[in-house]
């Protein structure tokens, strides 16, 4: 069963991949170690799904993390267990000498 916020994506038309795979490449050997993107859009933004109290630094950078390995820019946190969904939005860009946004 596909996710409302998937089937609404692509209802606008966006090519959308839930539960995409993230293999860890280190010297040559790639290493599958169970790392999955909740949504990719157009191949290009991944989207973390959460519903939690309060979003972290540690959910910022497992999205960074996903970004880094994935070779893509742009990433939106989406945390669900908020009143207004412009509360739970969160965007991490993939990049030279950035840090975690706050």
């Amino acid at each position: 069963m596909r996710p409302a916020f998937f089937m609404s994506l692509e209802r606008l038309g966006l090519e959308t991949k839930s539960q995409v795979p993230l293999p860890l490449v280190y010297e040559d050997v790639k290493l599958d170690i169970g790392y999955r993107i909740d949504l990719m859009v157009e191949d290009q933004v991944l989207i973390e799904i959460k519903a939690i109290e309060d979003v972290s630094a540690v959910h910022k950078a497992q999205l960074l993390s996903y970004l880094r390995l994935s070779k893509r820019k742009v990433g939106l946190l989406l945390n669900f267990n908020v009143t207004h969904l412009k509360d739970g939005l969160h965007r991490v860009v993939n990049g030279p000498s950035l840090g975690l946004p706050s």
